[in-house]
């Protein structure tokens, strides 16, 4: 029953936003991904991890079946784009195959392996369909929203001494390579989500079920959750706000190298195109959860999620899509997340409400205290820098406090009393 809602409310809700991407004269997501079937898909990484997250289901030997037909399939579609001299990208082969798997649960399995598989197909489809919807909310968000806050927060930044401006000037320094790696990392979020998801589900196809809790259950709610903030409190970011990408309507060309000047912000009105999608930070958010969930695995993975959301940081403040405000809302928009998530699992209980509840009001505190206190806040640096910071540390240590009592307790093996020695 719990599935079948989840599905129904989800098919629901791409109808919706086709309806609306529709109503703009543009193709919604329904429409984007059905044509990836035929034409070059735009992230082929990511239908390949999706057909990796399906295939979690599968025995190796079905793996290798399955990745063996989705490379042959791409095989030739490039050599046909390749004679046509048409857009070249690979990911159609790994869109197949997920799409042949829903036909194969639905024609040769039952009972519970039906489910199993189904499962394991929906969940690929879902990480695919979350990047086609997240592009249909951003257009919304530029339509719907004339008028952006980047003001609000740029001056607010002035509290946290303007850290997109300081990294900025460090990425620059660091040249094409700097900027290659951390452009690489930005861009392919999913697919290290994917890497850590792997890890936790690496069971499900021995022990035909899946774990209650895993990184994916996260990485779709922030995406669900997250542009509702969007609508709520439209930002652009300092590149376009402040800086050469935004044309006329930036306020002037200062990022990265001179911080905004301290005056009284005002809404300001911004192009029909440039998504509003600053506030939270979603990577930072996704790259927050991507190293929670590496911190059980072993040590390469812990140090590969870490590396991830350091450079994740390094990208969002760097490249000028992200005010520090985006990256403090983003972190405790993930932990409020995480808990609700982790509560529900394993039961709602005082502490789990107390968690979540407290995330919440932090996170709305942040959000009021941008929107009217921003002045203030670039007026006392040194008293509302250390609260933004101790405000988001409070999440983070509540949040570790609370899930380790909730981990099951270990209790060590009883040692051997010893035995006297025979004479």
């Amino acid at each position: 029953m719990l599935w079948a809602t989840v599905s129904v409310v989800a098919l629901g809700f791409l109808i919706a936003l086709e309806i609306a991407a529709r109503h703009y004269g543009l193709p919604g997501p329904m429409t984007n991904q059905a044509k990836e079937v035929i034409l070059a898909p735009k992230s082929g990484p990511l239908l390949y991890a999706g057909m990796a997250l399906m295939m979690v289901v599968l025995t190796w030997r079905e793996r290798l079946i399955a990745a063996g037909i989705a490379v042959g399939i791409d095989v030739i579609f490039f050599l046909v784009r390749w004679a046509v001299d048409a857009k070249m990208m690979f990911g159609n082969g790994a869109l197949w195959v997920t799409l042949g798997y829903a036909v194969i649960a639905v024609t040769r399995r039952t009972g519970r392996e039906r489910v199993l598989l189904l499962k394991g197909v929906g969940l690929g489809l879902l990480l695919v369909a979350g990047r086609k919807t997240g592009d249909t909310w951003l257009l919304i968000t530029s339509k719907t929203r004339p008028t952006v806050l980047d003001q609000y927060v740029a001056i607010a930044d002035h509290a946290l001494g303007n850290p997109s401006w300081v990294v900025g000037r460090i990425v620059e320094a660091t040249g094409p390579i700097g900027d290659h790696i951390l452009d690489y990392v930005y861009i392919q979020l999913a697919v290290a989500a994917v890497i850590v998801a792997l890890y936790q589900l690496r069971n499900v196809a021995a022990e035909r079920r899946f774990p209650s809790h895993h990184l994916v259950r996260t990485f779709l709610m922030i995406g669900l959750l997250g542009p509702g903030i969007y609508m709520i409190f439209p930002v652009v970011g300092p590149i376009f706000a402040y800086g050469s990408d935004g044309t006329h309507w930036a306020v002037a060309d200062l990022w990265p190298n001179t911080p905004p000047p301290l005056n009284v912000p005002h809404q300001m009105p911004f192009d029909e195109i440039t998504p509003r999608n600053c506030m939270p930070s979603l990577h930072t958010a996704w790259a927050t959860a991507i190293f929670i969930h590496s911190r059980k695995g072993p040590r390469i993975l812990q140090f590969f999620g870490a590396f991830w959301l350091i450079s994740t940081l390094g990208a969002t403040l760097g490249f000028g899509y992200h005010y520090g405000t985006d990256i403090i809302t983003g972190v405790v928009f993930t932990l409020t997340i995480e808990a609700a998530l982790r509560s529900q699992e394993r039961g709602w209980d005082r502490s789990g409400i107390q968690l979540v509840a407290y995330g919440a009001a932090v996170f709305t505190a942040l959000l009021v205290s941008f929107r009217y206190l921003p002045m203030e806040m670039a007026e006392n640096p040194w008293v509302f820098g250390p609260l933004l910071i101790l405000a988001m540390a409070s999440v983070i240590y509540g949040y570790i406090r609370t899930t380790k009592r909730w981990e099951p307790k270990t209790t060590p093996a009883r040692q051997p009393e010893p035995q006297p020695e025979l004479v």
